[in-house]
């Protein structure tokens, strides 16, 4: 017997199947027809529709979202109870607040309800990102509030499901409501969830809580609590010298490294994100080196590139740089493999692994070759160090004049959090509340975020290695700041808080498709915004499973649509989209599990769900 063949089995053996003695209109492309006057729904359609189910439910899993399971029939308590308590969430069994009405749109306020012991309850203080309902009959006002808010609906739904309840749920799964079927279905979520969330503690280890024990341990404070980083507004530097030549000679102090580490293995595209094509046809890399051309063609300079790339990716980025043969940019390319130190410590990490390296990998790889005392016999001074794929990096020598004015030796690019504003012109901050990109959900509770670009006196760095031990077997890199340790032996720590259009990470396709459209324009190798966006934000998009892959992204768009006056995007489900598609407004495309849902061509959709 094949794998489908046991899984239906296993579905026939839950009763399923067997439907209700009416199947609605818009109901029967789910069902076979009927036997002895009872519906008999088809178990492919059902299994298709737990699989779109499951896969959305980790899609949400993988970005942390909170999930409420809904319940109110006695007969599955005691299967909703063992689900809740392994993943983690809302649970109506526990929480009299879901058996009230009102439950989500008025769920800020206490409410009070009649039984036999009153009791006073709140609601939580964010909505949830998903709701799970199995006894859907019961539950049609849920539904409809969850619509109002367009919050996605994955719930159980039988032949006879009236249509206004049923368009409302994103994902439907045809079922009969047995026991049985809904502890299988329990089942396949609870571990759905669990093993994402294996893979994300796999992918990011509890550092915080080594960080808490280390005090008990007699270690104090760690480096996160005692460096200082003063903070100054971009627009408070000092301008450019107006000679051209001094300009020039200030840039004659500067190289410009960037590790090429990070694969596109999370949109399962085969080589470094750096190597895929952003904006206007160009990569990220192609914007690095198109802004150092432009840089050393109007002041005469001569900037080089420092390339580092892990050992899994360095082919690949060798045949990238073939058309960089004939440019007038110096680059110098670098392999983990080269050094013995670089090379265990990419075997520590995974190949998922998207920023490896701390500050003192940085240190060590410049050792490598005496790489560093060849850059400080070249009159060069400081170092522009590029870690993430942070595509609206500016190579901005108005920082480098800052910092050779104050002689600063260590220099980081922040950008204020959505929950803090930067109005001071210097400011002085704790590391610990400047924290990294890895961790979107988590940039409400720092003040500042790193974009990951750094600049470093080449001098500071050779008295680093020259008085302090830099070869350890392990890294110490954290994941909440993109500085590592080694910040802490700088003697003038600085940051330069720049706009927050110079920090778009690259991090999913939903990140593409903001970059591809017509709200961004490439000059010089710097992104430009299009100035006829009248919003200062950016709209919110967030595209569904089927669209992870960097293959499923190319062939689901024909073109990319016109979003300049978008405010949110969210699509989920089988949606294909024509050419020449504008949108506007707050959008939401959900087609149902099993159909196709295809855009045509040139139309325009504004606030429409």
């Amino acid at each position: 017997m094949t794998i489908h063949s046991v899984v239906i089995q296993k579905l026939l053996s839950t009763n399923a199947q067997v439907g209700r003695r009416v199947a609605a209109h818009h109901l029967k492309e789910f069902t076979y027809g009927f036997r002895n006057k009872m519906a008999i729904i088809d178990s492919d359609k059902t299994l298709i529709c737990m699989r779109s189910a499951c896969n959305f439910m980790a899609s949400l899993a993988r970005h942390n979202g909170r999930f409420m399971f809904i319940n109110t029939n006695p007969l599955f308590d005691e299967i909703f109870d063992l689900m809740t308590k392994k993943v983690g969430s809302y649970s109506p069994s526990t929480n009299s607040l879901w058996r009230t009405g009102g439950f989500l749109t008025n769920s800020l306020s206490p409410k009070k309800f009649r039984s036999r012991n009153k009791k006073l309850v709140f609601g939580p203080t964010q909505p949830p990102d998903c709701i799970f309902i199995v006894d859907t009959e019961r539950k049609s006002s849920v539904i409809n509030e969850a619509f109002k808010l367009q919050i996605p609906v994955v719930a159980l739904v039988d032949s006879a499901m009236p249509l206004d309840v049923y368009k409302r749920i994103a994902y439907p799964v045809p079922a009969n409501h047995s026991v049985q079927f809904v502890y299988l279905f329990c089942n396949l979520i609870t571990k759905t969830l669990l093993h994402e969330k294996a893979k994300s503690d796999a992918a990011n280890p509890d550092i915080d809580a080594q960080m808490e024990e280390a005090p008990r341990k007699g270690k104090g404070k760690t480096y996160l609590d005692k460096v200082d980083v003063t903070v100054v507004l971009y627009d408070n530097l000092a301008p450019l010298p107006q000679d051209i030549e001094e300009t020039k000679k200030l840039l004659d102090k500067l190289v410009v490294l960037k590790f090429n580490g990070s694969q596109g293995r999370n949109m399962c595209f085969d080589g470094p994100k750096s190597a895929i094509d952003i904006c206007d046809g160009l990569t990220y890399l192609d914007l690095i080196i198109n802004q150092i051309e432009t840089l050393n063609s109007k002041y005469g300079s001569r900037v080089p590139l420092l390339l580092f790339n892990k050992d899994d990716i360095h082919d690949s980025s060798l045949k990238v740089l073939e058309k960089y043969s004939k440019s007038s940019v110096e680059v110098h390319t670098f392999k983990q493999g080269e050094d013995r130190e670089l090379k265990s410590l990419g075997e520590y990490y995974s190949k998922e692994e998207v920023h490896p390296f701390d500050d003192v990998d940085v240190f060590r790889l410049l050792m490598t070759g005496g790489t560093l005392d060849s850059l400080l016999s070249q009159g060069k001074e400081y170092i522009l160090v590029l870690k993430s794929d942070n595509v609206a990096t500016v190579l901005d020598p108005n920082i480098l004049n800052h910092l050779m004015i104050n002689d600063i030796e260590y220099c980081m690019e922040v950008t204020p959090s959505n929950s803090f504003n930067l109005m001071l012109p210097t400011t002085k901050f704790k590391l610990r509340e400047i924290g990294g990109d890895q961790d979107k959900h988590l940039k409400d509770n720092f003040k500042l975020i790193d974009t990951t670009n750094m600049w470093v006196s080449l001098r500071a760095i050779k008295r680093f290695v020259d008085t302090v031990e830099v070869r350890q077997k392990k890294p110490s890199f954290s994941k909440d700041t993109a500085a590592g340790p080694a910040i802490k032996f700088f003697d003038n720590v600085f940051g330069v808080s720049v706009p927050e259009s110079r920090f778009l990470p690259l991090d999913a396709t939903s990140d593409l498709l903001l970059l591809q459209s017509d709200l961004y324009t490439c000059r010089e190798g710097v992104l430009t915004r299009n100035p006829a966006r009248t919003n200062p934000l950016n709209p919110v998009i967030d595209l569904g499973p089927e669209f992870e892959k960097f293959g499923d992204f190319q062939s689901r768009f024909r073109s990319i649509p016109s979003i300049i006056e978008l405010d949110s995007l969210m699509v989920r489900g089988d949606v294909w989209f024509g050419a020449n598609i504008t949108l506007k407004g707050q959008v939401t495309i959900a087609a149902k599990p099993g159909l196709k849902l295809e855009i045509p061509d040139g139309v325009t959709i504004e606030n429409k769900v």
